[in-house]
């Protein structure tokens, strides 16, 4: 399997690692740690490199296989062979975009559960973007004004953010643990990571988000739309 770094840590830029397999059809070798986040739950994954010796291989994406995550390579001949150490370089740019604007959804997600109890039923982010689907009924200019105030009001507040992995059975004692319309975790899951934002958000999240809302930066709704009878979708910006 390979150790998940970003999951305790997502601050980590570069790493030592092991090729412990190649996937000669997907251009793809397996490490045994990596901080090169996979993809899933609206976030894209990493992107980078990996350096063996005077050879830097450039890395197109990750995913997750299992229990292990394939670094996706464009050339097959680049491939390291088994063995193989590496270390590892996180395209920290676009990652830290991109752990902004998870936050900002944890944010916007945990101000209208708490003002308006909407569940989430979607989302998607990318580079200091995303978007995030809502169960409204109603959606209209005042409200959305109100729902930027109280989202910057958060990040204005730095509410510091936690990390923890719980036990399956710990973790859903917490009250409104999901935070989607529908539970995402599958059964045979017995380790759940949940993110807090202290004070406002609590729930299961796998992906990477920066310390403090403080880092987030001003959120701007730039649109919004309906979706259907209860589903409303709120686009939202970050500022450079």
């Amino acid at each position: 399997m390979t150790e998940l770094l970003f999951q305790t840590d997502g601050y980590i830029q570069t790493f030592e690692a092991k090729v412990i397999e190649q996937d000669i059809e997907n251009h793809g070798v397996f490490l045994d740690r990596t901080a090169f986040y996979p993809g899933g739950g609206g976030q894209p994954s990493d992107s980078g490199l990996l350096t063996k010796g005077n050879n830097v291989i450039p890395v197109i994406r990750a995913r997750k296989q299992g229990s292990k995550v394939l670094h996706l390579i464009d050339k097959a001949e680049h491939l390291p062979s088994n063995g193989t150490p590496v270390i590892g370089q996180i395209d920290w740019d676009r990652r830290y975009q991109l752990m902004r604007s998870h936050t900002a959804m944890h944010v916007l997600c945990g101000v209208i559960f708490r003002d308006y109890g909407a569940s989430v039923t979607g989302g998607d982010m990318e580079p200091l973007k995303g978007r995030m689907d809502f169960e409204f009924e109603t959606m209209h200019k005042d409200l959305v004004i109100e729902i930027e105030k109280a989202i910057n009001q958060e990040v204005i507040n730095a509410r510091p953010l936690h990390v923890a992995i719980l036990s399956r059975e710990k973790a859903f004692q917490i009250p409104d643990l999901i935070r989607t319309k529908i539970n995402l975790l599958p059964e045979g899951i017995q380790k759940v990571r949940v993110v807090e934002i202290e004070g406002l958000d609590l729930q299961a999240d796998g992906g990477t988000h920066v310390r403090n809302t403080a880092e987030v930066g001003r959120i701007r709704i730039t649109d919004y739309k309906s979706k259907g009878k209860i589903n409303k979708r709120i686009y939202v910006e970050l500022d450079v």
